[in-house]
């Protein structure tokens, strides 16, 4: 079946803060300017929000210059950060420290990253920007020369032999003059343009974080609406990067999560069960007593910083939010970062789309990053994650007289390794004996991924993709006792222990998936690789 094929000025790739503030400001220069932008969104969950994850407190810069008036408008900001708190957990002591400068939050909003992206869509389709939810961009157009000149949605109906059942209906092709591509975090498609563009060859690696979320209702009395609290230390052992966060919210709701650098040594050490343990220090489980767990899921998150930061466009398109990775680790935040990105690239856009035989990439993106804050925030905030490769007392240190001594001014400039390369096999290790979840403070992973609402069509193609199946049992198994089973926090991947000369094999239970790219980082010899599912599989988060 041959597919439709629509036309649009731009296209954008993923609705979420990135690819909604662009979206938002081409048709804002639209009418400042008094011409006309077609502004196509395709975005991969059921809704505009089901697959957003983050903490989050929120620096508002960004949404003061898009839209100025959000408070008149409705914008779901209404906690604000009112007081911070820094803490070092021991197994049984939590130790306060000086609350960093760059993580104070006064002026800041804790927020449902979720929500407001709902409402920015809001924003955006009442400007006249077309959002297609439920439409996983799965394919990368080309023209002769090269560039690139849209997506294609993922077709509907295949069986898990990838053939066309009886209900087969075939993707789109979304055509523009300009693609922007805001998947957020290792984007599959933003992968490939890495690799066919060289987009990163003349950067660092990137580096990731595993972030573990909870929300929980909690009993009012413990409540307490515009704290937030960062930890450092337990449950993590010194060699290993990584934090809590734990944010009041409104209506008796906090936010809880751990946050574990991928690039941990240990094969055994399980992100997911370090969360759960966490929530046992004596300084943390009293909050919790006599509430109750409504919410859980799981995102990686880019920590490589400045020098990490790809080159951002090409023929055709460019990269905007996370998935080029803006985050400032220092600060803990990338929201503000990643809407800035796209609004960047919007006015790139709009300059190119308005010029006269101006080639087609938008080259002045970049510049206009560099003399917003945003490159500025993440120049400052360099050193801050490589650092921590000296353990926690070494990164803490190191952080402090970044922080207060150099104020980022360094003359040198760290750099990053691998994530996966830092996986060293399961012989120099003892496995962790992670303690059973009791059901009320701590929870096992199927119980978890089940509140996630996470779903996927059972008869369709695995979207998770080994290179060389053999490998994944004569490497990942015998060499670092199958890391995938402990690093997915959501259950995917099992080893069936065979009979007899069948020996151990992989199973991959796919419906599971909650999207959090983990495995596609991680995996000691890169053999996953994830790619879309059927468009709005995945999570559906309410207000996460």
């Amino acid at each position: 079946m041959d597919r439709e094929s629509m036309e649009f000025d731009v296209v954008i790739v993923g609705a979420g803060p990135a690819g909604l503030a662009a979206a938002i400001r081409l048709k804002q220069r639209a009418l400042e300017t008094g011409g006309e932008v077609s502004v196509c969104m395709v975005e991969k969950g059921s809704e505009v929000g089901a697959h957003i994850l983050s903490g989050a407190v929120l620096d508002p810069r960004a949404l003061d210059q898009l839209i100025p008036d959000w408070r008149d408008q409705g914008a779901p900001l209404g906690t604000p950060a009112l007081r911070d708190r820094f803490m070092l957990l021991t197994a049984r002591r939590a130790l306060p420290l000086p609350v960093p400068p760059q993580m104070r939050n006064h002026g800041n909003y804790i927020i449902s990253l979720g929500n407001l992206c709902r409402w920015l869509a809001g924003q955006a389709e009442a400007l006249g920007v077309e959002i297609y939810a439920g439409f996983a961009a799965a394919e990368v157009l080309f023209g002769e020369d090269g560039a690139v000149t849209g997506i294609a949605t993922g077709d509907l109906g295949l069986g898990k032999d990838g053939t066309p059942t009886a209900n087969h209906q075939p993707g789109v092709e979304l055509r523009a003059r300009q693609t922007l591509f805001g998947e957020g975090c290792r984007g599959s498609l933003t992968k490939g343009l890495m690799a066919r563009f060289r987009l990163d060859a003349d950067c660092e690696p990137q580096t990731f974080g595993l972030g573990v979320k909870e929300l929980w209702e909690v009993d009012p009395a413990l409540h307490r609406p515009g704290t937030v609290l960062h930890t450092v230390g337990w449950p993590l052992d010194r060699g290993t990067y990584g934090g809590s966060f734990l944010y009041h919210l409104e209506d008796n709701q906090v936010a809880v999560g751990l946050v574990v650098g991928l690039d941990y040594a240990n094969p055994y050490l399980s992100p997911f069960e370090e969360f759960q343990r966490f929530k046992t220090h004596p300084a943390i489980a009293p909050l919790f007593a006599g509430g109750r767990r409504i919410a859980y899921g799981a995102r990686a998150l880019t920590e490589g910083g400045y020098q990490s930061v790809p080159e951002l466009t090409f023929p055709g398109g460019a990269l905007i939010g996370c998935g080029a990775g803006f985050m400032d680790v220092s600060k803990i935040k990338g929201i503000h970062n990643a809407m800035k990105s796209g609004m960047a690239a919007a006015e790139a856009v709009a300059d190119l789309l308005a010029s006269q035989g101006g080639g087609n990439q938008a080259v002045g993106y970049r510049g206009r990053l560099d003399a917003s804050w945003v490159m500025a925030e993440l120049r400052a905030a360099r050193n801050i994650r490589p650092g921590f490769r000296f353990g926690l007392l070494g990164g803490m240190l190191h952080a402090a007289m970044d922080a207060y001594v150099l104020r980022g001014r360094a003359p040198w400039t760290l750099g990053h390794r691998r994530d996966f390369e830092e996986t060293l096999p399961s012989s120099a290790f003892r496995p962790i004996a992670y303690p059973k979840p009791d059901g009320k403070l701590t929870f096992d992973r199927l119980s978890s991924v089940f509140i996630s609402n996470t779903n996927h069509r059972d008869n369709q193609p695995c979207h998770l993709r080994l290179a060389d199946e053999a490998r994944a049992i004569d490497v990942n198994y015998h060499r670092f006792a199958a890391p995938e089973t402990r690093y997915c926090p959501a259950g995917v991947y099992e080893i069936i222990e065979g009979d007899g000369a069948a020996g151990p094999r992989l199973q991959i239970n796919a419906q599971n998936c909650i999207h959090c790219k983990a495995c596609d980082i991680k995996d000691p010899t890169q053999n996953i690789t994830w790619v879309v599912p059927e468009g709005g599989g995945g999570p559906n988060y309410p207000n996460m």
